[in-house]
This record gives C-alpha cells, structure tokens and sequence, in this order.
C-alpha cells in the first residue's frame, strides 16, 4: 500500500510540473472541440453584428427617405394652400380664364414641378401624363366662360 501510495504521488508531482511547464495531456480532444465551438460562437456573433448593422444602416437611409418626402409633402401643401387662397380671393375668379390667371396657375404649376420634379405632368417626370386634356386653357373673347 505504501508503494501504491509513492507511486500515485510521484504521478500527480510530475503532471502537475509537467503541467507547469505547458505539456497538456489530452486523449480525448476536449481542447480542440471547445475551441472548435468557441470559434463557431465568434462567427455567429460576428455575423449578427454585420446583420445589426446593415438593419441600422437600413433603417437610418428609411428614416432619411420619409423625412424627405414628409418635407416635400407640407412644402407642396403650403404652395397650393397660398394658390389656392389667392385663387379663391381673385376678383377674376368667376370669369373666363384670361392670360394673367392662366400665368398665375402656370407659375403654380411651376413651383409644384420644381419641388418634385417626380409628379406626373412635370417635364423632369419619368412618366408624364398621356394623351388627356390639356392642363390650362386659355379663353377667348369667343368662348363661354368657364364654369368651374
């Protein structure tokens, strides 16, 4: 028993010098396996930091894209609220469409194209309007006046 005893010493001496000096016994390849494990870990959280960003990224280019058709949207209401009001106050606005009102719409028309380009009938518009009426016309001394 004493031999048994030295012997079961001697071994736990010499692995834990042997494990001092960097030598790892390893027989069933646990190491390599939480390694393997560890790096898999790394890769998945990598690869949710590059989806996290590419979602902030989309979202802030969303964010930017609303702000700017919001803006586009109260700025074309504003110019057609003033058109409108001034049309509505017009002395002229019973009568045939004569050339300084159709100037007036024209300019309005104008404006509207010049802070979005992109409406149907603005020249700057990928699909301008067809074959309808035309936009003003304008009324002769011949005509009737026009009722709306």
């Amino acid at each position: 028993m004493g031999w048994l005893a030295l012997g079961v010493f001697v071994l736990a001496v010499a692995a834990v010098v042997l494990g001092g000096l960097g030598f790892r016994w390893d027989p069933f390849g646990l190491d390599r396996r939480r390694l393997d494990r560890a790096e898999a870990s790394v890769a998945a959280a990598t690869q949710q930091a590059a989806a996290r960003t590419a979602e902030a990224e989309g979202q802030a280019g969303q964010v930017a894209r609303l702000d700017a058709a919001v803006q586009s949207a109260v700025t074309l209401e504003r110019a057609t609220a003033r058109s409108i009001q001034t049309a509505r106050t017009a002395d002229d606005s019973s009568l045939p469409l004569p050339a300084d009102r159709a100037d007036r719409l024209r300019d309005h028309d104008r404006e509207l194209c010049r802070i979005a380009p992109d409406l149907v009938g603005c020249p700057a518009a990928p699909h301008p309007a067809g074959d309808g009426e035309p936009a003003l016309r304008v009324a002769s001394s011949s005509r009737r006046p026009d009722p709306g």
